[in-house]
């Protein structure tokens, strides 16, 4: 495999990479934060950009990284005229960064593993070690910046950890960390003390409705002139996805890409029966969902199972859920909720996802992981029922 050809482990299947988009939306807070830092000439050399997955940290990292790169001062910022973190797309810097080229940026993630032909489950040490060698390196430009982007650290194992620290530990000149974390929690707290941390929020479902259309129209652009075919959200659903991603554009996106609307009505179709369900419709929903090499249906099927479960705790605890996507869902957690405490439902979620990933470890049938599970809210369901 050459070198152009290896995934990018922070790549979502078509859309463009973060370092390729241009628009910023939903994070007006976090860019004028980033902004005004480095406008006032006491830039901070690490900051920890944090919230949930898919909400836009590493397309305002690169949109970080253009703005040093392209400007260098604050005084010639000031002169052209910049009121945010925008770049234009005619830059060189644009060009460079969206082809992953410039000389003065480097991106530490998951590495390639040739001989196994997959991506590594973590960042190992040897990546980070990298920016040791990257910040040994003569600038383009006396002066220049110089950017890591670390998506994501959560991904770093121990070893990987401790060689970050020390980067942080002896920053050099006008080099310029941004970490990105979901978890902030579970990073070593030697980390997160040297960096300051930019906590950013999910996004409005409106917001990722938005950026929905956006991501298809860029990723059809991407693909004019291939064989690749991108398959377009019709607008009513767009909301429906958002409501889903609970936040998240990159989570949206990634149900979309795989058909994962659909899913989640044939799956809300069968949970809505409980505690009695439709078993021919459970097994042809169990031989689509859980059918050998339907990877990305699968581990969405699961995801989307785990959201529902949310839900209805939330339902349960008279929190606001959701609307309806299918018809009767809400009033369904909310019958299911009823009748106990809603630790049950807590802990059948545990269960859920600690069952699936024996599943996967022990690569057991998923179709029968598909049919076990539900064979628990079955069970559960009927409990609340009294049935």
């Amino acid at each position: 495999m050459s070198e152009s050809e290896i995934p990018e482990s922070d790549r979502l299947g078509g859309y463009p990479h973060p370092r390729e988009v241009a628009d910023f939306k939903g994070q007006a807070e976090a860019e004028q934060a980033l902004f005004d830092a480095f406008m006032s000439g006491r830039m901070q050399h690490a900051w920890l950009l944090t919230g949930p997955k898919g909400i836009g940290k590493a397309t305002l990292a690169y949109r970080m990284a253009r703005f040093v790169l392209h400007y260098g001062t604050p005084e010639k910022a000031r002169a052209a005229g910049a009121r945010d973190l925008f770049v234009p797309e005619d830059t060189s810097v644009f060009h460079q960064v969206a082809a992953g080229s410039h000389p003065n940026l480097i991106t530490v993630r998951r590495p390639w593993d040739d001989k196994n032909k997959k991506l590594k489950t973590v960042i190992t040490v040897d990546e980070v070690r990298r920016i040791g060698h990257f910040f040994g390196l003569t600038a383009g430009e006396r002066g220049a910046w110089r950017v890591v982007v670390i998506d994501s650290a959560d991904e770093m194992n121990a070893n990987a950890a401790n060689a970050l620290l020390k980067a942080l530990e002896e920053p050099p000149p006008n080099g310029l960390f941004l970490v990105l974390s979901h978890q902030p929690g579970r990073l070593l707290p030697t980390i997160r003390s040297r960096c300051r941390t930019l906590r950013m929020t999910p996004l409005d479902p409106e917001e990722i409705a938005t950026m929905i259309a956006a991501a298809e129209q860029a990723a059809e652009a991407q693909a004019a002139g291939t064989r690749k075919k991108v398959t377009l959200t019709p607008e009513g659903e767009r909301l429906m996805l958002a409501h889903l991603a609970e936040g998240s554009v990159g989570r949206a996106l990634s149900i979309a890409g795989s058909g994962g609307l659909a899913l989640y009505r044939e799956l809300a179709s069968l949970l809505v029966q409980l505690p009695r369900i439709d078993i021919a419709a459970l097994h042809t929903f169990a031989d689509k969902a859980g059918k050998r090499g339907a990877d990305d249906t699968y581990e969405t099927m699961i995801e989307l199972l785990t959201h529902w479960l949310q839900r209805l705790v939330r339902a349960g605890a008279e929190l606001d859920s959701g609307p309806d996507i299918v018809e009767g869902e809400g009033a369904a957690m909310r019958r299911l909720a009823a009748g106990g405490s809603l630790d049950r439902w807590v802990e059948v979620w545990e269960k859920i996802s600690q069952m699936t990933a024996r599943g996967e470890a022990l690569n057991t049938d998923r179709k029968l992981v598909i049919l076990n599970v539900f064979s628990m809210l079955e069970a559960v369901a009927s409990e609340r029922a009294g049935a």
